[in-house]
């Protein structure tokens, strides 16, 4: 039986990461990226796809999919997205992104909200008794293997 993939918050704003660590550490700092930043997060993205893959091709095949994600609420005209959703290079992404005006600031609430496609919203949950305690003791520490293995349905 195959796995789903689970879309995540964090499509298109790698960012979040920061957010979430700055979050644990009990500061409200949250990062608002220009769309340099963004256009600069972006290129990267598709730089790791070339390595990963070992084919430009196929790696700018698989970014398109995040084009939206990562311009959601900057003022990107549809021809431009729809020209990054159709790129086959590296090169034609950067000549791309080379017409953005990589000054404009953060969009604010526009960039916010889910990401992919999510439906309807659900409700995260966590291991029984996860937040309880940093430390696991064993029998704990075996309820999450066993939950984690491919037949166990957790």
């Amino acid at each position: 039986m195959r796995r789903r993939r689970r879309r995540s918050g964090c499509l298109g704003r790698p960012w979040l990461f920061g957010d979430l660590a700055a979050a644990f550490r009990g500061e409200t700092k949250k990062a608002e990226p220009t769309l340099g930043e963004v256009a600069q997060a972006f290129r990267r993205h598709a730089e790791l796809l070339v390595e990963f893959f070992g084919e430009e091709d196929r790696a700018c095949r698989d970014i398109r999919k995040h084009v939206a994600w990562y311009f959601k609420g900057y003022p990107v005209g549809g021809d431009l997205r729809a020209s990054l959703a159709s790129s086959s290079s590296l090169t034609e992404i950067d000549d791309l992104l080379a017409q953005l005006d990589w000054s404009l600031a953060y969009p604010g609430v526009d960039a916010e909200g889910p990401r992919g496609r999510a439906g309807s919203p659900k409700t995260p949950s966590l291991p029984d008794r996860w937040l309880e305690s940093r430390e696991l003791d064993e029998a704990f520490r075996g309820e999450l293997a066993a939950a984690e293995l491919h037949h166990s349905g957790g």
